[in-house]
């Protein structure tokens, strides 16, 4: 599969790459129309992101462990942004229904789609696991519900745990 994979990615030329950055937000922003409210960047960062996508699909064949760190990371980033998990799976939908357009591989597809569910799992647990009370309230830009998070933790602790939010290795 990891052949098949680099293969079809090798082979895409820059008129494909922008077909693939171009319509995976198209269809996602059909899919989950409220996705419009969580990217409001740039066309050019929005590239990156789509592009970092479909290299990652392939990272993750090759180094497992380093990417699924770095994704850990990604996904930490995500809980700061308030990110809903349930913004994952129609990008994911997104992803894979552009891919099956330009591949003609069916395992080079099997091979993509396998990679970026597992991506979109690995970012939605650490996004769940990341979400603390604390993290929650920072989010809501709440004093009220940040006082109260914190005032269940052991008065040692109160600062350990308005300040460490970790996940596996992984830690902001």
């Amino acid at each position: 599969q990891e052949a098949a994979l680099s293969a079809f990615l090798a082979g895409l030329d820059d008129s494909s790459l922008m077909f693939i950055r171009r319509e995976v937000y198209a269809k996602f922003f059909v899919l989950a129309p409220a996705g419009e409210e969580y990217f409001k960047q740039s066309t050019t960062r929005l590239h990156f992101i789509a592009d970092r996508v479909v290299s990652s699909t392939l990272e993750l064949y090759k180094k497992p462990k380093e990417t699924v760190e770095d994704l850990s990371g990604l996904g930490l980033r995500h809980v700061g942004y308030a990110i809903p998990t349930e913004m994952f799976g129609p990008f994911t939908t997104a992803s894979i229904q552009v891919v099956r357009m330009l591949a003609s591989d069916d395992l080079a597809v099997e091979a993509f789609t396998w990679s970026v569910n597992l991506i979109s799992r690995v970012l939605c647990r650490v996004i769940t696991e990341g979400s603390t009370v604390v993290m929650r309230a920072i989010n809501a830009n709440s004093g009220k519900q940040l006082r109260k998070a914190v005032a269940c933790a052991p008065r040692g602790k109160r600062a350990l745990w308005m300040l460490n939010v970790q996940v596996g290795t992984q830690s902001i």
